[in-house]
């Protein structure tokens, strides 16, 4: 396997991690802001 098709896959699992995380923080913030709980449990 060529170096930059390692290279193009290694990427492509840093972007795909990356868009899961911001979203997952970008939700946990306006969930912060609304007061209700992240994953939508009653944790009582």
């Amino acid at each position: 396997m060529p170096v930059t098709l390692k290279r193009l896959i290694i990427f492509a699992i840093i972007i795909t991690g990356a868009f899961v995380l911001g979203r997952l923080a970008v939700r946990a913030a306006i969930n912060l802001l609304l007061g209700g709980t992240l994953f939508g449990g009653n944790f009582l």
